[in-house]
């Protein structure tokens, strides 16, 4: 029985560590895709193979000197990626001078709300290795328009399912961002 337990508790640390996670959503800042108190599954395993792209959803530690009182990691959405320029103006998000199709973005009372930026002139360059990111409710979220960029070192990995409550069971879905296919980094 003691065999038994032992070679549960390792498979099960095996698991969480290098293959999938499962985190509880304490921000507002995904909102209305990812609410607070839902949770997610976590995909360590395919980001080692495979890189991030614009629009997955991760899970990753606040930068070291982001001010905060615990220790939470963030949830967010990929906007840009290594070598792309990110700017905000007239409350629309732009990737390498295109603008971004964002269906997934907080909406009050049936309109998207106004993306701002926190810096002046609002605009990012996204060094190789980095992510830019942004939550879904951009006027409840502390993202790289605060922190900058994120090294990709500090991501956990790639949120995928959201399975509790489990009415709200779902694959998270990635958008494919189709309008920057012709746009160069």
């Amino acid at each position: 029985m003691v065999e038994t337990l032992v070679l549960t508790l390792v498979i099960f640390l095996i698991i969480q560590t290098f293959i999938a996670q499962p985190y509880r959503v304490e921000q507002m800042s995904m909102e209305t895709t990812l609410e607070p108190d839902q949770y997610v599954l976590v995909d360590k395993l395919t980001p080692r193979f495979d890189t991030y792209k614009r629009g997955d959803i991760v899970v990753f530690n606040p930068p070291p000197d982001w001010t905060s009182q615990t220790k939470t990691p963030f949830i967010k959405r990929v906007i840009g990626v290594g070598g792309d320029t990110v700017e905000i103006h007239d409350g629309k998000v732009f990737v390498n001078k295109v603008e971004l199709d964002e269906p997934y973005v907080f909406m009050q009372d049936g309109k998207p709300q106004p993306t701002v930026a926190s810096n002046d002139p609002p605009k990012w360059s996204v060094p190789t290795g980095e992510l830019f990111v942004m939550g879904d409710h951009r006027q409840s979220s502390s993202d790289s328009r605060t922190f900058g960029p994120i090294e990709t070192g500090d991501v956990i990995g790639r949120a995928w399912l959201r399975y509790w409550p489990f009415d709200t069971f779902q694959i998270l879905p990635t958008p494919t961002h189709p309008e920057l296919a012709t746009a160069a980094p």
